[in-house]
């Protein structure tokens, strides 16, 4: 006949087993929740932060970014861009909206491999900006970096059976502080307006700040 002790000590040894288990089970459905929530809160600030569309950072990221990157620039030269496409009204138009959402998002990808590790964003519509480290902000620097740029940005955009080109007007300033952003993106800006008068006839329109 069993001795009831040894009974007892293998029910209990048994029931801690279980209890064992259940917490561990409990333990990896916890982290499991944890994990989930915070993939859940990673994806609602990212979703905030970020254009849907092209991925890029929208405006208020920028800003809060670039606020970042000039206070940790250690005086390094610093550049702010401002581009619009020209007439991408007529994509819409004539392609419809989807080929308007594509034409968005060759450019955003254009504009980021320029930038490289730099910052750039979708700030509304089709204008983006960026913030970029330089080796100088000499104005022959500023003309080559604005020709290239513009270049890139008009080379074909594949649609399905067929590809188009559009052109982009881009304005450059040199940042001279930390506190001159807003200043430096207004005379980008106006460069970049300026750049749209010089008439569709020429392949890249462009023109430079004065610094």
């Amino acid at each position: 006949m069993p001795d009831p002790m040894t009974v007892a000590s293998g029910i209990s040894a048994v029931g801690a087993l279980v209890s064992a288990w259940q917490l561990r089970r409990r333990a990896v459905r916890a982290e499991a929740e944890i994990e989930l929530l915070q993939a859940e809160l990673a994806a609602e600030r990212h979703a905030a932060s970020h254009d849907p569309l092209t991925g890029l950072p929208n405006r208020r990221a920028f800003f809060r970014l670039a606020a970042t990157l000039l206070t940790d620039a250690a005086g390094k030269p610093l550049v702010a861009i401002v581009l619009d496409l020209d007439d991408f009204k007529q994509v819409n138009d004539r392609y419809g909206h989807a080929a308007g959402d594509q034409v968005l998002v060759s450019v955003a990808q254009r504009l980021a491999a320029f930038a490289g590790d730099n910052l750039v964003a979708r700030l509304g519509g089709d204008e983006f900006a960026g913030l970029l480290v330089s080796p100088t902000v000499d104005r022959r620097w500023i003309e080559h970096a604005t020709r290239r740029l513009c270049e890139a940005l008009a080379a074909p955009i594949p649609l399905g059976a067929r590809s188009i080109r559009v052109t982009a007007s881009v304005g450059l300033a040199p940042v001279h502080g930390p506190t001159q952003l807003t200043d430096a993106l207004c005379r980008a800006d106006a460069a970049m307006y300026q750049a749209k008068t010089v008439g569709a006839a020429r392949a890249a329109r462009q023109l430079v700040a004065e610094c």
